[in-house]
C-alpha cells in the first residue's frame, strides 16, 4: 500500500516548512501534497516557494500535488485558485470551483468534497478525478459500497493519520479565543503548533480549534487497520503532519512504512497530545 503525507494544516514558520519538505525527500513515502488548505491568509511561503520545494521532492522520486483551500470566501482566493488549477501541476480540489477550474484535466477529489455515493464519485472521475480522498464520516461499510462503484483505474486515499479535519467557518476560531477579529489576527494560529484543544465541561478533550478549522482532539492512527483497508481496495494512507513533541513525524513515516512491510510489531509511539489515539470514524461506525 502506498504513503502520501498531506497537506500541512498548521502555520508554522518558514523555516520550519522547508526543513520538514527538506527532510520528506529521503522518507518512505510516495506522494506529498502541497499548498494551503485552511486560510489564505497564512503566506509564510510564496507561490515560487511552493514550486522550488516541489522541485525537490519531484526530483527524489516524489509524486507532488497542489492542494487548493477548502473554504473559497473572496475573488482574490477564486483567483488563485486559478493560477494553480489552470497550470501543469496536478490539484487537490477541496471545492467544487477547483473542480471546474481544473478543466477535465486530471486531479484529485480532496475529503471535502461530500462524496458519498457512486453517482457522484462517477460524475468526478468523468470531470478528470483520477484518485479520491474519502471523507472521514465514511464508516466502514459505506467505504467499501463505494469502492465497489468507484470507476475503473480511480485510486482511493484514506486519512490514516493526524487530528481529523471535521469542519471550517468563515470565523477564525483562533483569533476569537485571543478576543481578536479575523482581519487583525497576527497568525495567533501558529502559537497552537497542532492546533487549541477544546476540552468539554467534565475536562475530556472533544476538539482543537486551527484557524477557520475545526479538528477532533483525538490524533486518528489506522496503522494496526492498514491490512483490512488494504483488503478493501483502499490504495494510498495518508499521514497529516504533525508536531507532537513526544513523536516525531518522520517516526510515524518510518512506523506505517514497516508496517505496510508486514511487519506485525510495527506501531507509532504514544502520542502527547490530549485524547492520544482513536481509530477514527471511518472504522468506528459514525457516519
Amino acid at each position: 500500500m502506498k504513503l502520501s503525507v498531506g497537506p500541512l494544516l498548521y502555520y508554522w514558520e518558514r523555516a520550519e516548512v522547508f526543513a520538514f519538505y527538506h527532510a520528506l525527500a529521503s522518507a518512505p513515502v510516495d506522494s506529498v501534497y502541497l499548498g494551503e488548505v485552511v486560510c489564505s491568509k497564512r503566506r509564510a511561503l510564496r507561490q515560487t516557494d511552493w514550486a522550488a520545494i516541489a522541485r525537490d521532492l519531484v526530483a527524489a522520486g516524489k509524486e507532488v500535488i497542489f492542494s487548493t483551500l477548502a473554504l473559497m470566501e473572496a475573488e482574490s482566493e477564486l483567483a488563485a485558485l486559478g493560477r494553480i488549477a489552470t497550470g501543469s501541476v496536478t490539484i487537490e480540489a477541496n471545492d467544487m470551483a477547483a473542480v471546474q477550474l481544473a478543466g477535465g484535466h486530471p486531479f484529485v477529489a480532496g475529503p471535502h468534497l461530500n462524496v458519498y455515493n457512486g453517482q457522484t464519485l462517477r460524475l468526478l472521475g468523468a470531470l478528470g478525478a483520477r484518485r479520491w480522498v474519502a471523507p472521514l464520516e465514511l464508516d466502514t461499510s459505506a467505504l467499501a459500497e463505494l469502492l465497489v462503484e468507484r470507476p475503473d483505474g480511480m485510486e482511493c486515499e484514506v486519512f490514516a493519520y493526524g487530528r481529523m479535519p471535521l469542519a471550517f467557518s468563515a470565523r477564525c476560531f483562533s483569533a476569537r479565543v485571543r478576543r481578536r477579529n479575523k482581519d487583525e489576527c497576527s497568525f495567533v494560529c501558529g502559537e497552537d503548533r497542532d492546533g487549541l484543544t477544546v476540552y468539554t465541561r467534565e475536562h475530556e478533550p472533544l476538539f482543537a480549534l486551527n484557524g477557520v478549522q475545526t479538528q477532533s482532539a483525538q490524533v486518528c492512527n489506522l496503522i494496526d487497520r492498514m491490512q483490512e483497508l488494504e483488503s478493501a481496495g483502499v490504495d494510498i494512507l495518508r499521514l497529516s503532519p504533525q508536531s507532537d513533541a513526544a513523536v516525531s513525524f518522520a517516526q510515524v513515516i518510518d512506523a506505517f512504512a514497516r508496517a505496510g512491510r508486514g511487519e506485525t510489531t510495527a506501531a507509532c509511539p504514544p502520542s502527547a497530545l490530549p485524547g492520544g489515539y482513536c481509530s477514527g470514524p471511518v472504522l468506528e461506525g459514525h457516519r
